[in-house]
């Protein structure tokens, strides 16, 4: 079972803070990647100060802070960036880290921080995710001295150079969801990884299957692809410490028991091991106390030494 940390900066965090947690993840070996969310608003009660940091900002700045960490989004939205000019941005960072870059795309969903920074947010979203999946790969897939072009319903490319590339041979792609047939379609036709965010063992169980069966008809194999969940975190050495931690994240622990990885160590494992029994294979912790570092170190020397025996 692979660990990876999965950020919501918009929720109030500076580059700085996440710079200290990417390097605390590093540091600790037992986290394979650190990722972060892709919005400019904040949600629900909390302040956002000092205010939001751009992702492929912040990545760019990680990739040349870090030195192993692979360093990715939980989604980029298709609906903050030109694929052409994302195809660039994503290549370059990816350059600037020597190859450690994971690429997510989701259609974007936030409409009120749309309105709040004045980006279009179109009716048809859908569509516009997959040409953007289209062309992003295909601009990176483009063979050196060739030229690539596009004629979709919502963006054309003509005669691109589609450079610069990737440092990797392949930037691997995640796509995710719960739609049960256009969005395992759409795994099928691109994605690296399939991710399902905050979702229960039962519902991730019945998502993965119906993905693996769009893989096997597309012509690929069901295990091609990486499956992998997303849940918020929050553990503690003994139930009062859980507890605390709960609060300064303004969560319910029953909730969050139910709907997360909440508990001791050895609660939390044997919570991931249910996903690992129903075909997860990565788990993104989110968390949601950017400050914390000593959660990290505590999941790292009470959890990560217990998942190695799950594969």
């Amino acid at each position: 079972m692979d660990l990876r940390i999965f950020t919501e900066p918009q929720q109030g965090a500076s580059y700085d803070t996440l710079l200290r947690m990417a390097r605390t993840a590093e540091e600790l070996g037992a986290f394979s990647a650190f990722f972060r969310s892709d919005h400019y608003l904040k949600m629900g009660g909390v302040s956002g100060l000092p205010g939001p940091t751009d992702a492929w900002i912040t990545l760019a700045g990680l990739a040349r802070e870090t030195s192993t960490i692979r360093l990715g989004t939980l989604m980029t939205a298709a609906t903050f960036r030109l694929p052409g000019v994302l195809a660039i941005q994503v290549a370059q960072v990816d350059a600037m880290s020597g190859g450690r870059v994971e690429f997510g795309l989701g259609a974007g969903w936030y409409e009120q921080e749309h309105t709040a920074y004045g980006i279009p947010f179109p009716k048809e979203k859908f569509g516009r995710l997959e040409e953007q999946l289209e062309i992003v790969t295909g601009l990176w897939g483009t063979a050196l001295g060739e030229t690539f072009d596009f004629a979709g319903t919502y963006y054309q490319l003509s005669e691109s150079p589609a450079l610069p590339k990737p440092a990797q041979a392949k930037i691997p792609v995640l796509v995710g969801g719960t739609g049960p047939t256009r969005t395992p379609a759409l795994a099928a036709r691109f994605a690296d990884e399939f991710n399902l965010p905050f979702v229960s063992v039962a519902d991730t169980e019945a998502q993965f299957g119906r993905v693996r069966t769009a893989v096997e008809r597309a012509g690929r194999k069901a295990d091609d692809l990486v499956y992998s969940n997303a849940l918020v975190a929050c553990v503690g050495r003994d139930d009062a410490e859980v507890a605390r931690r709960a609060a300064v994240i303004g969560r319910d622990v029953d909730e969050l028991k139910a709907n997360g990885l909440a508990g001791t160590p050895d609660e939390v494992v044997e919570r991931i091991g249910r996903y690992a029994a129903v075909g997860s294979e990565r788990i993104y912790l989110q968390m949601l106390d950017l400050d914390d570092l000593d959660h990290l170190e505590l999941i790292a020397s009470r959890i990560a030494p217990q998942l190695a025996q799950l594969g």
